[in-house]
């Protein structure tokens, strides 16, 4: 093993801001109050530091506690360019059996990426390279946590910059009532026309009724997914309202690691497959489910998380295998965690794509300073 990286620290940061009232926007899960996130350092004993996100689980006290305790003790010590090794640990020790589930997923996604980040700067390389890709430009929808339930002049007149600035396709919040959704996916299809490519997210917010009538009307307008209409463990609900319709169905940000891709993938019934590099078990995971994707002939659209950190890994993820789709470009306005915390994780080309960043490891720089000015605030993000 090369002493060089070995791990001698791991700090997790929880973080949070709370969203000005202006800004706050309403959709499946409730009104958005504020931003939470986990950041995390891994340092070596050559003094490289790599930097990674967990989500914040919608609790992200408790997220940094599991990684500054149990995960910590388990990863200190090992090689830092070992991601299988560090992974298959965790999994062995605490996911694979009695491990917190979805918690342990998410708490060793961000130490993954973190590591990677580390092999990077190791090698002397952007993530993308090291990964065997190239610097391709992926395209980018307008998402993040943005064009909510609102009148639709209102979501029209959101909508409109969005475009201005080079964004092509848009992801539009549905999960209110059938009803009000399509009178809101009518109007951005009426003020914009046939190019402009039109996403929804539910986050959950339908019953197989709502489904079931809300679906041939984005046939209608031409709509390219419905994401999470339903919990991401309702399999059954999913396969029966695939016949509901010919919009396809997305999921993915809420399945955990290749095993339960594995499950969704053989039903068939979600064919955008979405994992968020922070949640399903960091890059080496969503690794291998791009490739068990790739094998059945279906797109990688990932979810992305709340910082810059998951943003800029996640375009070097695109660029690196052979389904990708499309990137979630954060269009939510005043997030701090994109705009402060880190340096700029990417920039929107006229022609509506993102490209990777170019400096060693994931490229970006960390503000230490941020963290300590944002302490965690306990509770719920949505009300």
């Amino acid at each position: 093993m090369s002493s060089s990286l070995r791990i001698i620290d791991i700090k997790a940061y929880p973080t949070s801001f709370p969203v000005a009232p202006e800004n706050q926007v309403s959709l499946g899960i409730g009104l958005s109050v504020k931003r939470d996130a986990v950041v995390i350092k891994v340092t070596t004993d050559s003094g490289l530091v790599g930097w990674g996100e967990s989500h914040h689980g919608r609790c992200p006290g408790a997220v940094a506690h599991l990684v500054n305790t149990t995960l910590r003790q388990l990863v200190l010590g090992m090689d830092a360019s070992d991601v299988t090794g560090v992974w298959q640990k965790i999994y062995k020790m605490q996911l694979g059996s009695h491990g917190m589930g979805a918690g342990c997923c998410i708490a060793m996604s961000g130490i993954d990426l973190a590591l990677w980040d580390i092999r990077g700067q190791a090698a002397g390389m952007p993530l993308y390279k090291l990964l065997g890709g190239s610097a391709k430009p992926v395209p980018a929808y307008a998402g993040g946590v943005s064009l909510g339930y609102q009148d639709p002049a209102k979501l029209v007149e959101e909508a409109g910059p969005l475009l201005a600035m080079g964004y092509k396709a848009v992801k539009l919040r549905v999960g209110d009532t059938p009803k009000r959704d399509l009178a809101r996916i009518a109007a951005v299809r009426e003020a914009f026309g046939d190019d402009l490519v039109m996403l929804t997210d539910a986050n959950t917010g339908y019953s197989l009724a709502d489904a079931r009538a809300a679906m041939p009307g984005m046939d209608e307008y031409g709509v390219g997914w419905l994401e999470e209409p339903f919990p991401a463990h309702d399999y059954r609900s999913y396969i029966e309202a695939k016949g509901y319709g010919l919009t396809p169905l997305a999921a993915g940000e809420n399945h955990y690691t290749r095993f339960e891709f594995n499950r969704v993938i053989e039903d068939g019934a979600i064919t955008i497959l979405q994992p968020d590099l922070s949640k399903t078990g960091g890059l080496t995971e969503a690794l291998r489910i791009a490739a068990l994707g790739s094998a059945w002939k279906l797109p990688i659209n990932p979810h992305s998380s709340m910082t810059g950190l998951n943003m800029a890994a996640t375009i070097h993820f695109l660029c690196a295998i052979d389904n990708g789709g499309y990137f979630e470009g954060d269009v939510s306005k005043g997030n701090l965690f994109r705009d402060e915390l880190v340096s700029r994780p990417y920039e929107l080309g006229k022609d509506g794509c993102v490209r990777p960043l170019e400096g060693k490891g994931l490229g970006l720089e960390v503000n230490e300073e941020f963290l300590h000015k944002h302490p965690v605030i306990e509770g719920p993000a949505y009300v």
